[in-house]
């Protein structure tokens, strides 16, 4: 089971092959996913102020206005990796606290460093923390889980059953191990046998606790350590 981290960029450059170079490398960067790419900064702008974005790739020439001084009008600014073919700007691009400043033309080695640098200061900052998307292998197939949208978990021989909304999905792992890996995360183990998501209960009461409308038992030796946990 492996947690997929995500970061949310987008990329803003008035010349297409170099937002080509940019989607390309993207791709070829696991934890990059690359939301959008625009050639122009009116467009980019309005997406900035109505979706999160982790990391802007920007361009600093441009014709209508330059990458630096569209970055200082931003309200609510990302990380910035700045590119551009004229080193004249790196000073400026650095002051404004830029995560890197790549030049033109680039290789995808430095490109995946300053990702790299990008995910290693979002890990540290705890923005990174809310995405709690795993993958879990089921025989040969890799299933994506996201982890609050399980409601409960269930311990089945040496497998373990996430139970969600609209499906239920098989690991071979057991429940010690899922906790072990997901120390972080809102879930509580109820019994020998269940584990739950504290964000999805519905109501308890002295031996059991109801998870999408399903009936769970409180194992006696965490009936304390459970109610302590709901109800401070």
């Amino acid at each position: 089971m492996n947690k997929e981290i995500r970061i949310k960029a987008i990329a803003l450059d008035d010349e297409p092959i170099a937002l080509d170079i940019i989607k390309r490398f993207a791709a070829q960067v696991p934890f990059i996913q690359l939301e959008q790419a625009f050639h122009s900064a009116k467009t980019a702008n309005k997406y900035l102020q109505e979706n999160e974005v982790h990391l802007l790739f920007l361009d600093v020439r441009m014709p209508d206005i330059s990458g630096i001084d569209f970055y200082k009008t931003m309200e609510v600014k990302p990380m910035v990796i700045f590119s551009t073919a004229y080193p004249d700007y790196a000073l400026e691009g650095f002051e404004l606290e830029a995560l890197d400043y790549l030049l033109k033309p680039y290789s995808f080695d430095r490109f995946e460093k300053a990702c790299q640098r990008a995910k290693e200061i979002l890990e540290l900052k705890g923005v990174l923390d809310k995405d709690q998307t795993i993958y879990v292998k089921d025989g040969y197939k890799l299933i994506k889980v996201n982890l609050d949208e399980v409601g409960y978990i269930e311990a089945v021989g040496n497998y373990i059953r996430f139970h969600l909304p609209d499906q239920e999905v098989l690991a071979r792992m057991t429940i010690k191990e899922f906790l072990q890996e997901n120390a972080e995360h809102n879930f509580i183990q109820i019994h020998r046998s269940f584990i739950v998501n504290r964000s999805h209960i519905e109501k308890l009461d002295r031996q059991n606790l109801w998870v999408f409308q399903q009936e769970l038992p409180i194992g006696a030796s965490y009936a304390k350590s459970v109610k302590e946990v709901i109800i401070p």
